[in-house]
């Protein structure tokens, strides 16, 4: 597993340069590599690797919520809290139920299983929105109107949301025992009770911090640590209390930030090196889930589907922001941030699959849900890659400032590189 883990590194790196020497993001070159190399092409990923790749994936994802919250500070969710919470559900709820309609027609879906397949697709991918919301604040690209930090926070609550109405709906289809009302009203306590634990778990470590003092590196060990364990907690508490671990792991970032500016600045500089592995494990992995031969079995309904689903979530994007204060060309800029799949699609567009068979049904609709999943990804993970660096280049404008928070965190974060 150790010489797959490097080769990986080494073939990741190489696919991040040369795609980035043509123009093209170099997450699109890392997701190739994970394609090239995983089951379904080559098959020369090691399967040990494949096994932990759920868990790799996890801890990348969690680096990069943590880096969020190192990005927002009070005063930027002030300026964007409520365009934050317009982006967390009203372009998910459009794309989810224009599916839903829409399936039925086009690939002979029932009303339920068109709901599971929406459910599976309309999260935005934050392993592909973060990274480069994050750039365009290191460039300061957008930060006067503070647009990468509305994005990348909207997109983050956005997959917890999507990730509980998935659960709601598959549980229904396999006949689960399943309290529609108690399931609604645990979207807000999860994300309440994750931002309370957050805080309070964020305000014990900064006192830790000042009293022992450790080194920067220790501090983000830590931090990480505590992320990993709030995501066991999450799933320790699953049926009895609803828990956002993630949003938890978001709030520490953002409280540390608040209260010790400087020391936020040296564990955001730390996570920012953590991430050029991170990301490298991360794209190939979720790469390697790709199955190429299933989605091309999805067809040209299942491109519709996402197409129209993709329309639906743009127009929620525009509306959303029709009196921000944004330029067209800004709105237009977020709406194609908010488009790729990825993370959410590949960690549970297997799961109908598995739930109807274990509760010995029909797997025909599981099987297309899946294809139509990593069809996706392939389709919309290069696509808005490309799409988010190139628009923003071309719409965000850079501040002639260093004013904001987000910004001056990045600069500080530099000068504490070697704590």
């Amino acid at each position: 597993m150790a010489v797959g883990i490097a080769e990986i590194i080494v073939l990741g790196l190489i696919a991040d340069w040369v795609f980035s020497r043509i123009g093209i993001p170099g997450l699109v070159g890392m997701l190739l590599v994970g394609v090239a190399l995983g089951p379904y092409v080559l098959g020369y990923l090691d399967p040990d690797l494949l096994a932990v790749g759920g868990d790799l994936r996890l801890i990348a994802l969690i680096v990069i919520l943590l880096r969020v919250g190192f990005k927002l500070g009070r005063t930027t969710l002030h300026r964007v809290g409520g365009k934050v919470l317009l982006l967390a559900f009203i372009p998910a709820t459009c794309e989810g139920l224009t599916i839903t309609l829409v399936a039925p027609l086009l690939l002979g879906l029932s009303l339920l299983e068109s709901a599971i397949l929406a459910s599976v697709l309309a999260a935005v991918s934050p392993a592909v929105v973060v990274p480069s919301m994050i750039r365009f604040i290191e460039e300061r690209r957008g930060t006067d109107k503070d647009i990468p930090s509305m994005v990348m926070a909207a997109a983050s609550v956005d997959d917890i949301y999507v990730v509980v109405a998935h659960s709601v709906v598959l549980g229904l289809y396999v006949g689960g025992e399943v309290n529609l009302g108690w399931q609604i009203a645990s979207i807000p306590i999860s994300l309440i009770l994750g931002v309370l634990v957050g805080l309070g778990i964020g305000v014990a470590m900064y006192r830790l911090f000042d009293r022992f003092n450790p080194r920067a590196t220790k501090r983000v060990l830590i931090i990480l640590a505590v992320a990993i364990l709030l995501i066991r907690l999450q799933h320790v508490l699953a049926g009895w209390v609803p828990f956002a671990g993630l949003i938890s792991a978001m709030a520490i970032g953002f409280v540390i930030l608040e209260r010790r500016e400087h020391m936020a600045h040296e564990i955001s500089a730390k996570l920012g090196k953590i991430w050029v592995f991170a990301a490298i494990i991360l794209f190939s992995m979720v790469g390697a889930q790709v199955n190429i031969g299933v989605a091309w079995q999805a067809g040209a309904m299942a491109v519709a589907v996402i197409g129209l689903g993709l329309l639906a979530r743009s127009a929620g994007v525009l509306a959303c922001l029709m009196r921000s204060g944004l330029t067209l060309p800004e709105r237009l800029f977020v709406a194609v941030a908010y488009c790729p799949k990825a993370t959410v699609q590949a960690a549970i567009g297997a799961a109908p699959l598995a739930a109807m068979k274990m509760a010995g049904m029909d797997t025909g609709p599981g099987e297309l849900i899946l294809a139509v999943a990593v069809l996706s990804i392939i389709l919309t993970a290069p696509a808005g890659a490309w799409g988010i660096a190139t628009l923003g280049k071309r719409v965000l404008t850079v501040s002639p400032e260093a004013g904001n928070d987000a910004y001056q965190a990045v600069v500080e974060s530099r000068s504490g590189d070697d704590s």
